[in-house]
């Protein structure tokens, strides 16, 4: 386990973070085991980028100024609740980086975001064998007792 890091900041993802996105986007493909190519990618960053689409991107940053994290989140509309929620869509720490506290800058984060917004609810949902993200999910938020299902079409 690495030592936490001095300082951990996040801010709102921009177009020179490319790069370094590039690289922990495809580290969270290859943790879930997700066949993603560069095309793939270039899609979710111009989503990322694009003001009108409703994907938004945040990441971390050491003290030196590197990427260690990256979170994507959107609102989404809760019809039940008659109100719009957040849902954070992706979360990763580089390995290097975990420990540091990044995945909860992350999530704080993305919550303040929500809180600005009005968005009484940030979502998310994670591995079943994701032990490690779950132990830091589990002091950040209540886990609920949805079950998922995909019905491919």
């Amino acid at each position: 386990m690495s030592m936490p890091e001095k300082s951990v900041t996040t801010r709102p993802l921009k177009a020179a973070d490319r790069a370094e996105w590039d690289v922990l986007y495809q580290g969270y493909a290859t943790f879930y085991k997700v066949e993603q190519t560069s095309e793939m990618r270039d899609r979710v960053f111009g989503w990322l980028m694009d003001a009108d689409h409703s994907s938004n991107g945040i990441v971390a940053e050491n003290a030196a100024g590197k990427l260690i994290g990256l979170t994507h989140y959107r609102p989404f509309v809760s019809c039940l609740g008659a109100r719009t929620n957040c849902f954070l869509d992706d979360l990763f720490v580089d390995p290097a980086a975990r420990g540091s506290g990044a995945a909860d800058a992350l999530i704080k984060a993305v919550a303040d975001v929500a809180r600005e917004n009005g968005w009484p609810v940030v979502r998310w949902i994670t591995a079943d064998d994701n032990y490690r993200g779950r132990g830091v999910y589990d002091k950040l938020a209540t886990r609920t007792m949805w079950i998922t299902y995909d019905h491919k079409v």
